[in-house]
């Protein structure tokens, strides 16, 4: 029976709360969607459930979320987490507060933390201020953002809008004292999470609390905590497989567009999606294959993607953002069911929206997590293709080799 059950608002940000578990010595099956039957269910101690309720219509991110969480529920879980972007949501409407708002009600919690920190990404917290790399949120890269734009570093700001209930900072030092159990309103704690001793404290201190909400980084620790040294699961699958590979990147993240450059300037082979050549029918799905088919080897992988700079994707969003994203979309998708058609066994992906088209096209629903490429990073193998190995990362996550890293990691010697 699982212990602990998570939710995550995309699909990488479910793989990357996956390995923070298995770090944490649990034993992980994570399901693309809510399952509809348990059939495949192993009997593991940690469920993921990867939604898209990051850009989903409020209404239905709550929605899907409590049946997310009933479902886990059912599974025996005693601990849900809510798994957000460890760079939160700056819009007045965004979902992190509705949704956090209605688990903890579901949960029957007195009050929740609010934990978005990952300090081995350079995400951290001091006095309730998200800072990326050291510098605050609304002033990093992030503040550009094309669907979530980072406008405010303080997190009890960004929940004001959002939530119905208060936010109360936790610096580091300050004494807690557990309220009383007739206090009436629910509320989230901010604590100061700036290095992995500090989510080991969090963890001890408050992983008893049947909701729990953050980026992945709380995960590790909160994994620790949950289950004794006896029970810690050592079986991880095998990372690598025989092959071709394929890359494919839609992240438009500062960090995406640096490991495109760096796989470039290998002169490894790279093609370009354009949204508006795709459009008007001037590049085609066909016409890409081609490049990839005749420029892929055994010992080479082509790089499509569709990254662009903050300034270009406004210009291609005149032609409507929900239309060149659609495209854009449906076109990975697309590729990454080819590619498995053709015999590709490693599909590395860079973005959360491309990754989780990718997955939805693939109609793979449930996976192991094997080892990792970088921090929030793993192998993923489907339950039902044990001969495929999936990589999918959020667009600011891994070095700037990670491409190169991801093909030398998943291709077998």
């Amino acid at each position: 029976m699982a212990i602990l059950g998570c939710i995550a608002d995309d699909f990488t940000g479910a793989s990357d709360a996956a390995s923070f578990l298995v770090k944490g010595g649990m034993s992980v099956q994570l399901y693309n969607g809510i399952p509809e039957d348990t059939a495949d269910l192993k009997p593991v101690q940690a469920i993921v459930i990867a939604l898209k309720s990051r850009t989903q219509e409020t209404a239905q991110a709550v929605s899907d979320s409590l049946k997310a969480a009933a479902f886990l529920q059912d599974q025996g879980i005693s601990h849900l987490y809510f798994k957000y972007c460890s760079t939160f949501d700056s819009t007045p409407h965004g979902n992190i507060g509705p949704v956090c708002d209605a688990l903890m009600k579901q949960m029957h919690a007195s009050y929740s933390l609010l934990c978005p920190s990952l300090p081995v990404n350079g995400r951290t917290v001091r006095n309730g201020n998200l800072f990326v790399n050291g510098v605050p949120l609304n002033e990093s890269p992030m503040k550009d953002h094309p669907l979530t734009p980072m406008w405010d570093s303080r997190i009890a700001e960004l929940m004001r809008p959002q939530s119905q209930y208060p936010c109360q900072v936790l610096p580091r030092g300050t004494a807690w004292h557990e309220p009383e159990p007739e206090h009436a309103e629910p509320f989230y704690l901010i604590p100061d999470y700036e290095t992995d001793e500090d989510g080991t404290f969090i963890a001890r201190q408050f992983g008893y609390l049947p909701f729990l909400s953050g980026g992945s980084g709380l995960l590790k620790p909160l994994a620790e905590c949950l289950i004794p040294a006896s029970e810690k699961s050592g079986q991880i699958p095998q990372t690598a497989v025989p092959g071709k590979a394929i890359l494919i990147a839609g992240s438009c993240s500062k960090m995406t567009l640096a490991q495109i450059a760096d796989y470039q300037a290998q002169n490894m082979p790279s093609v370009r999606m354009d949204p508006l050549a795709l459009l008007n029918g001037t590049q085609t799905l066909d016409q890409i294959w081609e490049f990839i088919e005749q420029h892929t080897t055994k010992d080479q992988a082509v790089l499509v993607y569709s990254s662009d700079t903050p300034d270009k994707i406004r210009k291609y969003q005149e032609f409507g953002t929900e239309k060149i994203a659609a495209l854009l979309e449906q076109t990975s998708a697309n590729l990454a069911q080819k590619a498995v058609e053709h015999g590709y066994t490693r599909i590395i992906s860079a973005g959360g929206e491309t990754s989780g088209a990718i997955t939805k096209g693939l109609h793979f629903s449930s996976y192991q997590i094997g080892e990792s490429i970088a921090p929030g990073v793993p192998v993923m193998i489907p339950a039902t293709r044990s001969d495929i190995r999936l990589v999918l990362k959020s667009g600011n996550f891994g070095q700037e080799d990670f491409f190169s890293r991801a093909l030398a990691m998943t291709k077998e010697k």
